[in-house]
């Protein structure tokens, strides 16, 4: 079971100081709780992307190649990379990129978004964004698994011989998650591939994640990827914790009061009822994201959102050290029960075993006119 955290990105003012941060005070926040995510034990760190203001989430790869260079174990993931606007050809050079520099601590979660202007700006029709989806993400698995692609689609100018460089580390691809709030299509799109799916599930109630799940799954048993129960799963999450449920509900109250996705909505105490977001004591978080199981199933990975809504970072940091202290416990409830057939969540070495061993697959160029390749020559020569 991976465990880790995700962030949007969001600028936010304080609700209880009036401040909003600078860009960069974000920007430099993002890697503080990245740092600290590795630092209190925790798996995974996930960055959104996003394109506009109030978000500094845009450039996700350059984000997560800093993080990487600081870190030692932290996974590094998206949370989403926008396979609707962003060209599939970029995505795979970035991301094999990242993949090297890291040693392979890196996967990605593909998704269409949920910012509709998005896509005008990267020369996309919105009306098409499930067949953007489709087809860009067919690209993308060609490009990291075929050394040269000749390929023909509706969205992008074609590709005649075509090499994606650097090859994707170890000749293995990373890891990719499909993540999805309410699209039934990204959930059958992920079990056709035998891929994860992602199941954003902080804003919904659980009877709607346990049917996205339940389909996933059906669908990843009927391609003949396994059991249901061996589909690879993931679930979002929100918390905030304090010693005493009552502390922890004052102080993020008018946070959420004020929040830009649901703050002068429900009540916090409906809110908490009818979502999966947790206010309250560790115990009660802790108790709370165990109980995810008994609608999802057992799963491989849980990511928390913790630094949104105008939390300050001091605040945010505190949230992960009293996640830290809970961590042995969670890990220990979510083993507890789990068939020995369920898969644990795919990593790079995993993913390198299942393949046969790790492989060098650098492409060398040939000379146009002669067709001999340097290496080649040099050989000869000596």
């Amino acid at each position: 079971m991976q465990i880790g955290i995700f962030s949007v990105g969001d600028v936010t003012a304080d609700p209880t100081t009036g401040r909003t941060p600078s860009e960069h005070e974000r920007i430099k926040a993002t890697v503080a709780i990245a740092r600290k995510a590795e630092e209190v034990g925790l798996d995974v760190f996930a960055t959104g992307e996003h394109h506009n203001p109030p978000f500094i989430s845009s450039n996700p790869t350059a984000t997560l190649a800093y993080i990487g260079a600081q870190t030692e174990r932290l996974i590094l993931s998206t949370a989403t990379t926008l396979i609707t606007t962003t060209d599939p050809v970029l995505i795979a050079e970035d991301y094999a990129k990242i993949q090297h520099l890291t040693d392979g601590r890196v996967d990605l979660m593909m998704g269409r978004g949920n910012t509709g202007p998005v896509y005008p700006w990267f020369g996309k029709d919105i009306r098409k964004g499930i067949e953007l989806a489709i087809e860009n993400y067919a690209l993308l698995r060609r490009l990291w698994r075929e050394d040269v692609v000749d390929w023909q689609g509706k969205h992008r100018t074609p590709l005649q011989g075509y090499t994606s460089t650097p090859r994707p580390l170890d000749g293995v691809a990373p890891f990719v998650w499909h993540g999805s709030i309410r699209s039934p299509e990204i959930a059958e799109q992920a079990a056709y591939y035998g891929d994860g799916f992602f199941h954003n599930h902080i804003f919904w109630p659980a009877s709607h994640t346990r049917q996205m799940v339940a389909l996933y799954r059906r669908r990843f048993e009927h391609y003949g990827h396994g059991t249901a129960d061996e589909a690879i799963v993931g679930l979002g999450g929100q918390f905030f914790m304090r010693r005493s449920s009552q502390d922890a509900v004052r102080e993020f109250r008018p946070y959420f009061d004020n929040a830009p996705v649901y703050g002068h909505g429900p009540s916090l105490e409906d809110f908490t009822s009818q979502t999966p977001l947790t206010v309250g004591s560790p115990q009660q978080v802790l108790e709370r994201t165990l109980s995810f199981r008994d609608y999802a199933g057992h799963y491989q990975r849980q990511l928390f959102l913790v630094d949104h809504a105008g939390l300050p970072l001091k605040t945010v940091l505190e949230q992960l050290d009293l996640l830290g202290e809970i961590l042995p416990e969670m890990r220990k409830g979510f083993a507890e029960g789990r068939p020995a057939h369920v898969p644990d969540a795919p990593t790079h070495a995993s993913l390198v075993a299942a393949a046969g061993g790790a492989r060098d697959t650098t492409v060398h160029a040939t000379d146009d006119v002669t067709g001999a390749r340097a290496e080649d020559a040099v050989e000869v020569g000596a």
